[in-house]
């Protein structure tokens, strides 16, 4: 029986969770209420409460688990029989397509952009994406791919930094439909700067995804 209950309230919080990210996402913190996430879920303000105590706890809660923290990406960037500069490019791919189209994701992208709003401290959501970052580039420059004048942490702070600008300012003028194109071209800009070499005549070391 205990462990059905916890079952149970493990399901009722997820409910919770992705009814306030997909109001969140549409509707920003402040536009967004207990109540609101009540009706989503299908359950009563109460429920929300018990489970998450305020609309800070919850909103905490989507940052962390959509936007901060991704329990997968260790298995996104990790694969040792792709080059580090490839899966990098990839990666990059997956977070966009995430922002464009994960409730969680984009919900917790919003409540970064509103956390002045919000009555708690938010994780910041960037320190797991630069770490990820310059752990690929320092791979890259022991395997010979990147460019000696590249610093991997400087790199990776200045990388992630325009790439998140890059989405958000995208999104904002073409819709998230236009990020896997815009991104391609972005790609094709930075990315000569980070390799040792270009690459020999008629080989492509950027594809579209």
């Amino acid at each position: 029986m205990k462990r059905i209950l916890q079952e149970r309230a493990r399901a009722t919080r997820r409910s919770l969770l992705e009814a306030a990210a997909g109001l969140f996402a549409e509707q920003g913190y402040s536009g967004t209420s207990v109540n609101d996430i009540g009706v989503r879920s299908g359950r009563t303000s109460g429920a929300v409460y018990f489970h998450y105590a305020s609309k800070e706890g919850i909103a905490l809660a989507v940052v962390h688990d959509g936007f901060a923290t991704w329990p997968s990406l260790a298995s996104r960037y990790g694969d040792q029989t792709v080059p580090p500069l490839e899966r990098l490019v990839g990666l990059s791919y997956e977070i966009a397509h995430a922002l464009a189209e994960d409730p969680l994701t984009r919900a917790g992208a919003r409540l970064w952009a509103e956390r002045d709003t919000i009555n708690a401290p938010l994780p910041d959501p960037f320190v797991l994406w630069t770490a990820a970052t310059t752990r690929l580039l320092a791979q890259a420059r022991s395997t010979g791919q990147l460019a000696a004048h590249v610093r991997p942490a400087t790199a990776a702070r200045t990388l992630v930094r325009g790439f998140f600008g890059f989405c958000t300012l995208t999104e904002s003028l073409e819709g998230p439909g236009a990020l896997n194109d815009r991104l391609y071209d972005w790609w094709c800009l930075t990315l000569p700067s980070l390799q040792q070499a270009p690459a020999p005549h008629g080989e492509r070391t950027l594809t579209r995804h």
